[in-house]
């Protein structure tokens, strides 16, 4: 059984697939439907952003009735659901609505970045685009130009990752090398 203790991974897909995917005015064609849907999320961070556009799409989204209470200026002044900060307070603070995190510490998106920076990246695993991403940001301050020795300093960092292996950096040796030496010991 897939949830029986100590057993965390199941070796087959789950067995009832959807069809097509869900569809939040598919049976629903109402005014507070078609409200949401052209909801424009504001003032949040992205990762708030995409938990919010979620919750509208899959229609888990609970509009507030009344106005609620803001934890910077205490007055009743919040008027999207799920934010704990009102526009007013989250702008003056720089912080997110949500979930009032700063918003100057938010990681690099790709869609931001420069699409010289993007060809570079499209095909590279997602450990290596997340180091080449922190490389630019710290030599950039934040602005993703890609000037032409930030190029040939991400090529290189590349290639240095291709060369690089595990069994170096820790100082181990391969099977062979350790088979060879326990026959040298007997």
């Amino acid at each position: 059984m897939s949830t029986s203790r100590g057993n965390s991974s199941r070796k087959r897909p789950q067995k009832y697939q959807n069809k097509t995917a869900f569809k939040n005015d598919l049976h629903d064609s109402s005014h507070k439907t078609k409200l949401l849907n052209s909801l424009e999320i504001s003032g949040v961070c992205n990762r708030c952003k995409d938990i919010i556009g979620w919750k509208i799409k899959y229609k888990k989204y609970k509009a507030l009735t009344a106005p609620r209470k803001c934890k910077g200026c205490e007055e009743k002044a919040i008027k999207h659901a799920y934010h704990l900060l009102c526009n007013k307070c989250a702008s003056n603070k720089s912080v997110c609505a949500k979930c009032t995190k700063s918003l100057h510490d938010i990681p690099l998106e790709e869609e931001k970045i420069d699409p010289d920076v993007q060809v570079i990246l499209k095909g590279i695993p997602e450990r290596k685009r997340r180091t080449i991403l922190r490389f630019i940001n710290k030599h950039q301050n934040g602005q993703q130009k890609l000037t032409p020795e930030l190029k040939l300093q991400c090529e290189k960092l590349l290639n240095d990752f291709d060369k690089v292996s595990l069994e170096d950096e820790f100082g181990f040796s391969s099977e062979d090398d350790c088979d060879s030496s326990d026959n040298e010991e007997h």
